[in-house]
């Protein structure tokens, strides 16, 4: 049988592959500074194993767009990290922070390994994939050890099998609600969790911006976290569960800019998307009609929140297009 070669990369493979790529020019940028400040020997590997990861991404990516003559992205370089700046998050922090991500990183691994068909760009993606892996154990471990790893709440062992067999398991709005499931109590522990991350990371980034557009704008998210984090803990505490702590502490007083505005808006816009995620996933894995609700209800405010985001970032020329298909009015438009 005839060996094939030189099969041309599909929209989905196109798709992953850049944003892949851009993520992880943001990520050396964060991660480096993390990584030239950090204190704790522990953490100090955990960062170097952060970094190496995406910077092994990198080549790879580079080389693969260079063989199919795809343009390079831009991303994020040197320019948009401040080496010489002050620390602005505690290493705790740098740790909780790379446990996020890590987690992002499997899921998107495991999506862009549903997505890809030609063998090369899957072998990449299981590669990301175990790197992800590697430092959710990473992180994970150093934070039983330190102390500092929040585990979901516990509830009691079933006593039994059993089926539903009334309505009011859905109901949520009047009367007695039935208690929380494993499953939804899961939900809105990781949306508390997440939420409480980015409203540290944001505090941050509003303490450094450099133009006040920026800056208004990270205060507004601020808030949005902070409500939503609230409405969460609510429910929990509703429950007689306990609510994750935040991490507001992990962050210190300096107001010197360490990465560019440019860098900060687009990664809480990457973070938003992720909340938008969660968000959907929670709501249909949640019967109880009013916390889904709940979250239907939040979804716009967040997505108008990345939308005003996105309109700063076009605003300065920050926006990069990913890859699109050819518009075939304007070519056709081109030839009169």
């Amino acid at each position: 049988m005839e060996k094939k070669t030189n099969i041309q990369l599909t929209a989905a493979e196109m798709s992953v592959l850049w944003t892949q790529y851009i993520n992880d020019t943001a990520s050396v940028c964060v991660v480096s500074h993390f990584l030239e400040k950090v204190e704790d020997e522990e953490v100090h590997p955990v960062l170097k194993f952060a970094l190496d990861g995406s910077e092994k991404n990198l080549a790879f990516l580079k080389e693969l767009f260079q063989k199919e003559k795809f343009p390079i992205p831009l991303g994020f370089t040197k320019e948009d990290v401040n080496k010489d700046a002050p620390r602005l998050f505690s290493d705790t922090f740098s740790l909780i922070y790379l446990r996020n991500m890590s987690i992002l990183g499997m899921a998107a691994a495991s999506g862009a390994i549903g997505f890809s068909t030609r063998s090369d760009v899957v072998s990449f993606f299981k590669s990301v994939l175990k790197t992800a892996v590697g430092l959710q154990d990473l992180t994970r471990n150093l934070m039983l050890k330190q102390g500092t790893y929040i585990r979901p709440p516990y509830i009691s062992v079933p006593d039994k099998v059993d089926f539903v067999g009334k309505q009011h398991f859905l109901a949520g709005f009047m009367g007695d609600k039935r208690p929380l499931t494993a499953h939804e109590i899961t939900m809105l522990f990781n949306n508390i969790q997440t939420n409480a991350i980015g409203k540290t990371l944001i505090m941050g980034f509003a303490q450094t911006a450099k133009r006040k557009e920026v800056k208004e704008y990270f205060l507004r998210g601020k808030r949005i976290a902070q409500k939503h984090i609230d409405l969460f803990s609510d429910i929990l505490k509703k429950e007689d569960l306990p609510a994750p702590m935040t991490w507001d502490t992990a962050l210190t007083d300096s107001t010197v800019p360490v990465f560019s505005d440019k860098l900060m808006i687009f990664h809480i816009s990457a973070m938003i998307a992720a909340g938008i995620g969660n968000y959907g996933a929670s709501m249909s894995g949640s019967p109880r009609r009013d916390l889904a609700l709940r979250y239907a209800s939040l979804v716009p405010e967040i997505g108008l929140y990345a939308e005003d985001g996105a309109n700063i970032m076009i605003s300065h020329s920050w926006l990069e297009e990913p890859p699109q298909t050819d518009d075939r009015d304007q070519i056709i438009k081109k030839n009169n």
